[in-house]
């Protein structure tokens, strides 16, 4: 390619394409080049976030677009990808498992840009691919513009031909996935309730292991358990990230159980922060509830398990528990649970919490639901077991 790009075409696969793609046995690798943070925020399932620019870099150069001038903000962002260009394509050689050619890549970055931002959109035209070629490497940025189109483009110069933009980008992803959501319709939930502590999550992914995608986890889409406690050793994530991982699982079940019921465990319209969707939070109201029973003790060794045996979590704990003291009464709890915990009163804390803060709350909650089925939880592989019946009984 001499100076500029004259024309060049860019190989491009609709959101379409790459999403089936992405649910085959070998499939594509996805590569992110947006910012740590962007990337953070959401990306498509499995992922490789290769930045072209860092957070600070690209806020930098957007100031730049919208405070001096877009040819002043692609001056600098030319600039820091040809210091970048290097270490971006190890990475892309990499992951794509390709032996990078001996290529003076700063050179070609500067020949590439050297006609301006305007001679670089003009000359890199987006082509539609009818099919994706064999073992395919889909690269996009925030909306499938110079950053994607740039790094396949110099792709094509060094040989490789398996590169492919994503056509519209993160952004057409995005909108993929809201439509989707909208667009569920549940073929039938069975929804485990119970009090908190008597292993619903446990019931539930241990179901999964006997019945393969049989169940939708949303605690574990949400990075959260549910409760004014439940981001404690968890990582929740944004309401964009969720609303993918959903997407995504519904995705493969529609493939995989074409039809078949859904197993939930009973949540809130919200997760922590994070909102279901209104087709799913439908779906649950309307299903068919399953009760799972546990003595109090079972329910404090579940929940010691889940909150205290992780490195961290007490300290986490600690910030959380004066909201539920100020809760229950700012003056008479002032103290009391970070008292307990301090103490390494364990079990007796968890008594407490349960007693005083989360049983009430949840027989609140849970007035006016019919419950199909009761499983007493001694452990969850029997209660799994029961429920796996429960669905048998349900098909006859």
């Amino acid at each position: 390619m001499s100076a500029g790009t004259k024309n060049h075409q860019v190989p491009s696969a609709g959101v379409h394409q790459v999403l089936e793609a992405l649910e085959s046995e070998d499939p594509p690798v996805v590569i992110d080049l947006r910012t740590p943070k962007e990337y953070a925020q959401d990306h498509l399932p499995g992922a490789v976030n290769l930045p072209i620019f860092r957070n600070e870099e690209r806020a930098l150069v957007g100031t730049l677009y919208k405070r001096e001038s877009p040819d002043r903000a692609f001056e600098v962002g030319r600039e820091l990808v040809a210091e970048r260009i290097v270490t971006l394509f190890e990475g892309i050689a990499e992951a794509a498992s390709w032996d990078l050619p001996e290529v003076d890549l700063p050179a070609r970055v500067l020949e590439m840009t050297s006609e301006g931002i305007a001679g670089l959109e003009g000359g890199l035209v987006e082509v539609l691919a009818e099919a994706l070629p064999e073992r395919p490497v889909i690269f996009h940025c925030w909306r499938g513009g110079l950053r994607s189109r740039s790094v396949v483009a110099l792709l094509a110069v060094c040989g490789f031909d398996r590169a492919l933009c994503l056509s519209g980008g993160y952004t057409q992803y995005r909108r993929r996935v809201i439509t989707e959501l909208e667009a569920f319709e549940a073929p039938g939930m069975v929804v485990i309730r119970g009090f908190t502590g008597t292993g619903k999550t446990l019931v539930l992914r241990t179901l999964e292991e006997l019945r393969p995608n049989s169940t939708l986890d949303l605690e574990e889409f949400a990075g959260h358990r549910s409760s004014i406690l439940g981001m404690v050793g968890l990582e929740p994530v944004s309401q964009k990230r969720f609303e993918s991982r959903l997407a995504t699982r519904l995705r493969r079940l529609g493939r995989l159980n074409p039809g078949g019921r859904l197993v939930v465990e009973g949540e809130s319209r919200k997760i922590g922060d994070r909102i279901q969707p209104a087709s799913v939070w439908q779906g649950l109201q309307a299903g068919i509830n399953v009760q799972l029973v546990a003595d109090l003790e079972r329910r404090v060794d579940v929940l010691i398990e889940d909150y205290l045996d992780r490195d961290g979590s007490r300290a986490e704990l600690r910030t959380q528990l004066p909201f539920i003291e100020k809760r229950l009464g700012p003056v008479a709890w002032k103290g009391r649970l970070t008292g307990l915990l301090d103490a390494g009163e364990d079990r007796e804390l968890v008594r407490t919490l349960l007693e005083h803060y989360y049983d009430p709350l949840y027989t609140h909650s849970e007035r006016g639901h019919d419950y199909a089925q009761t499983i007493e939880m001694q452990d969850p592989q029997q209660a799994a077991a029961e429920l796996a019946g429960f669905l048998d009984g349900l098909s006859d």
